[in-house]
């Protein structure tokens, strides 16, 4: 339905076209969104007993380490994650006892 007066299209053709022109780019960002949200979810329950290096932290998720040290790190910035002491050069990472993820 357009606005007779003007000739403008109503807020729902726009949205309508809008979702068929970005239709992939809606789906490709809900997929990344989908796999951050999975890797979050594996990252902290892994530390949820025991503290670990990202280096564990990687190996048990069999994920890059640079990609995991990433994640931790946004983690340890919302306050998810806490540092936990040291193991030789490593911080340790336990997720915060406050957290529900």
């Amino acid at each position: 339905m357009s606005d007779q007066k003007n000739g403008t299209p109503s807020r729902g053709e726009v949205l309508k076209r809008l979702r068929e022109a970005h239709g992939t780019t809606v789906e490709r960002s809900q997929a990344m969104m989908k796999e951050q949200k999975q890797m979050q979810n594996a990252i902290c329950q892994f530390i949820r007993e025991t503290p670990k290096t990202v280096p564990e932290i990687a190996a048990e998720i069999g994920r890059p380490t640079h990609e995991v040290l990433w994640f931790v790190a946004a983690l340890r910035k919302y306050g998810i994650v806490v540092e936990a002491g040291m193991c030789g050069d490593y911080p340790l990472y336990q997720r915060a006892k406050e957290v529900q993820v």
